[in-house]
């Protein structure tokens, strides 16, 4: 009886704790959005923030500070840069476990987009890999702006002259979300075969054109108005999702990149062999699953990995150099071609975001800062 009685007071302890926390976080959580709207800065630049967690229509224009580069900074004017996925969940704040790390009322980082194209206007005293004039593409958190600063370690890379500033803003977080799911999870080798759920979107298109170029048998899942599409970029067979359920079909898959994440998991290792991949790296749209999103999956996932022998598991890409410059050189070389569906100026962020949320988009959104 006095064990249950501690153990009791104990959980009430821990729920009036964590309570308390909670709440300080809350009231704590804020952003310098009014700072930014009382200052008047001295060299001003457009930028796409956003205040409070919520749909598109919390995005708006503002006239910021424009960054100056510290000694091992790159300051790149940009040309273009693209929307994601990951941009509408740390907008609306969705998942909301999410929010534990961005702000629980509000959002604490307030610049949105990540994927970039422009030229170098200024860099720092230390900073050797790049010039000014130099045409650059990569990833920084803020894309969204007339101008961005970046570490010339981190992620940005020299863009190929024959390669557009739109084109090489499209890679960002989907080209290596793509590359690294078929390459380095899926471990993709010539010969096997690929099934890819979700091939026309941003991640889906450049997968295709991966595990072709490594050499795979392709099989393209997508919606009837996009099946030409995912055919010219080389799937080897289409699996048009109105008309047929891809995990009935009784074929199966050395590697299974899962964009949408919208079957089973028992049904998606119907169709990988006893020893194969799933790769899960996406799924659901704005208001699905809002407390823990993908995550559910995920941990599903995880728990039935220790008992079969087939893999399968979640990831998050990373933004490099080195996959970035994978990438320069498959784009110049032809192997790999972005595909770009609309372009919005950025004026028109929002309506970029929400056409993104649609789910319809085939290919790329581009923001352009012309």
């Amino acid at each position: 009886m006095n064990v249950r009685r501690l153990l009791t007071r104990t959980v009430l302890v821990l729920m009036i704790v964590l309570g308390i926390a909670f709440a300080v976080a809350w009231v704590r959580s804020d952003n310098d959005c009014a700072a930014q709207r009382a200052s008047r800065p001295s060299a001003p630049m457009r930028a796409v923030v956003y205040c409070d967690y919520g749909t598109p229509d919390v995005l708006t224009i503002a006239q910021i500070e424009k960054p100056v580069p510290q000694d091992t900074q790159v300051l790149v004017r940009v040309k273009a840069a693209s929307v994601n996925p990951v941009d509408w969940h740390m907008m609306r704040g969705t998942p909301y476990v999410m929010r534990l790390g961005s702000g629980l009322r509000k959002p604490a980082v307030t610049r949105t987009g990540v994927d970039f194209a422009g030229v170098v206007e200024a860099v720092g005293r230390q900073v050797s890999r790049f010039k000014v004039g130099d045409e650059v593409f990569g990833g920084r958190t803020g894309s969204l702006a007339d101008y961005i600063v970046v570490s010339e370690d981190r992620a940005i890379v020299l863009k190929p002259a024959t390669v557009t500033f739109d084109q090489a803003a499209a890679v960002g977080v989907a080209g290596l979300t793509a590359l690294q799911g078929i390459r380095d999870r899926g471990q993709v080798t010539k010969g096997q075969r690929v099934l890819i759920n979700g091939a026309s979107g941003g991640v889906g298109t450049f997968a295709v054109q991966i595990a072709k170029y490594l050499g795979a048998e392709v099989t393209a899942v997508c919606s009837t108005r996009n099946v030409e599409l995912v055919r010219s970029l080389g799937a080897d067979h289409v699996i048009d999702y109105t008309r047929e359920d891809f995990t009935t079909r009784g074929r199966r898959y050395d590697v299974m990149l899962d964009n949408v994440g919208n079957r089973p998991v028992s049904a998606c290792r119907r169709v990988i062999v006893a020893n194969g991949k799933y790769v899960l790296v996406g799924g659901g749209g704005p208001d699905d699953h809002r407390i823990i999103g993908p995550l559910g999956r995920a941990l599903s996932l995880y728990a039935v990995s220790p008992f079969v022998r087939q893999q399968l598991g979640m990831f998050i890409a990373e933004l490099n150099r080195d996959d970035l410059d994978w990438f320069a050189g498959a784009m110049q070389s032809g192997n790999v071609t972005p595909v770009i569906d609309r372009r919005y100026p950025l004026a028109q962020a929002a309506d970029a975001m929400r056409y993104l949320e649609t789910g319809r988009a085939r290919g790329k959104v581009i923001v352009t800062m012309e």
